[in-house]
């Protein structure tokens, strides 16, 4: 019997280790400059600030969406005018608990999270939380979203 517990309790601290997150996590300033970004930018989604919103990307952006495919920016502004357009009061509010930020060398930052989408449909609110990951890189000495992925919907 006591084998089996030392086995069994092997097994479980090999399990919480392999669920740590691997790689190096952001300093605190990284985070803070990636969740301030993050905020700037949908903000301005919020309130349908297309003029914002095109500084937030850059013009080599690559958007893979597991329904639409890979979209560049120019398809992206163009869809992010045609959603305002619609006036359902499209919004997006981040998950704070489950974002992550890792950097990537001297080229950016990584973004891990979530974030909850919702918008009117007939008479009712419609919501779904969806997991993201961010590219962010600094040009010009300001963070701009270089590549997104956007699954599970």
């Amino acid at each position: 019997m006591p084998a089996r517990l030392a086995i069994l309790a092997l097994l479980m601290s090999a399990g919480s280790v392999a669920a740590q997150p691997q790689g190096e996590v952001a300093p605190p300033g990284l985070f803070h400059e990636i969740a301030t970004a993050d905020s700037v930018m949908f903000s301005a989604f919020n309130a349908g600030d297309l003029a914002t919103l095109r500084t937030m990307f850059t013009e080599d952006l690559e958007f893979y969406h597991d329904q639409t495919g890979l979209t560049s920016y120019e398809e992206n502004m163009a869809a992010f005018e045609g959603l305002f357009a619609r006036g359902d009061g499209l919004r997006r509010d981040l998950v704070r608990d489950r974002l992550e930020v890792y950097p990537v060398g001297d080229h950016g930052a990584i973004q891990v999270g979530a974030h909850t989408f919702c918008h009117v449909e007939g008479d009712r609110e419609d919501c779904g939380t969806f997991p993201f990951v961010t590219v962010w890189r600094k040009e010009d000495a300001a963070w701009k979203v270089a590549r997104v992925i956007s699954y599970d919907h």
